[in-house]
């Protein structure tokens, strides 16, 4: 054997026992690391819609920072079985769940039985978005009324108690919800009607079988701009950059009780309880870093979305609070599933 071969096995030895020694002191060692877990990240509703849409730019957003993020879509039961996974999977960071007022605010009381409680199971992380509603009226209807403005509606409303009528998508639905908000604050009567989904919805609105409803801005602005709805009013605190001379409702019918109204569809991260602090931080950092790109915002306009980032601090707050909002809102809709 020659002794350029015999010292292969001594140089083998020599690097088995660097890789070790540099293990032991933390040095990186590419081939002795195990391969990194990527993040999943829930999405509890179909793909497609503004949540699906949003999640999915973010995970790509994202990936430098936290590395891969993985979107999986587990609707069902209103939201509920997919955030029920995050609620009850493991607090180390690679579990999370893009909430909203759904699952977190207005589910917790519309449902007999949550599997989840959606403050004590769950880790808020940041707001993602808010979605604005919008208050419309068929446009021939508002036509053949003289309604032109919020306050027009308000006063056909209180003389003609009962015969406006406002659908929804279903029984304690988004719209069904604002639409029982709005009849409380303003002390007005109007029957609900309520359709199997937000297209049927907007289906029956445009044919007339129903007088208004309380949409979603990026579904009725096409139908807005062609002059098929009347856009009335927006149900969020301030006015929507897509439609800046359409006014709130609570700066339309502050006179009329209706000054503290608001109302969004809005969507955030959580993961699941006793996430460690330096890992909420470090989730929170990377997408409210995110929610600031150029791209995002861009990808956000386009579903007439705004980028609403917050603390984890100011998150649980926000949940907090639009659980005591809905509540009493549910109870008066009347709305259960039981």
């Amino acid at each position: 054997m020659s002794s350029a071969t015999s010292t292969i096995p001594s140089r083998l030895a020599r690097r088995r026992a660097v890789v070790v020694l540099a293990g032991a002191l933390g040095a990186p060692v590419a081939w002795s690391q195990p391969a990194v877990r990527p993040i999943r990240l829930i999405v509890p509703y179909p793909p497609g819609g503004p949540l699906d849409i949003v999640a999915r730019a973010l995970a790509e957003r994202v990936k430098d920072t936290l590395g891969t993020v993985v979107v999986e879509n587990r609707p069902g039961a209103g939201g509920n079985l997919g955030a029920d996974l995050v609620a009850k999977a493991a607090p180390d960071g690679h579990t999370l769940v893009m909430g909203a007022v759904a699952t977190h605010a207005i589910n917790p009381w519309l449902y007999a039985k949550m599997p989840y409680d959606p403050t004590r199971d769950f880790t808020p992380i940041t707001r993602v978005a808010q979605v604005p509603n919008v208050l419309v009226m068929n446009a021939d209807t508002a036509q053949r009324l003289g309604i032109v403005t919020l306050r027009d509606l308000l006063a056909h409303a209180r003389q003609n108690p009962g015969r406006l009528n406002v659908g929804s998508g279903g029984n304690g639905s988004a719209g069904h919800l604002a639409a029982e908000m709005f009849k409380s604050q303003a002390g007005v009567f109007m029957v609900h009607i309520p359709y199997g989904g937000g297209n049927p919805a907007q289906l029956a609105l445009l044919s007339g079988q129903v007088d208004l409803n309380f949409d979603n801005l990026a579904t009725a602005s096409a139908n807005i701009r062609a002059g098929k709805l009347r856009a009335l009013a927006v149900t969020t605190a301030r006015r929507s950059p897509a439609m800046p001379d359409v006014p709130t409702v609570a700066e339309a019918g502050a006179a009329d009780g209706l000054g503290q109204f608001q109302v969004d569809t809005w969507f955030g991260l959580f993961g699941p309880a006793r996430l460690p602090a330096d890992v909420t931080e470090r989730l929170n950092r990377a997408f409210v870093e995110a929610l600031a790109s150029p791209e995002i915002k861009a990808r956000m306009a386009t579903l007439m979305a705004e980028p609403a980032p917050t603390t984890p601090a100011q998150f649980a707050s926000f949940v907090q609070a639009e659980l005591a909002k809905y509540q009493p809102v549910v109870k008066a809709s009347g709305a259960r599933i039981d």
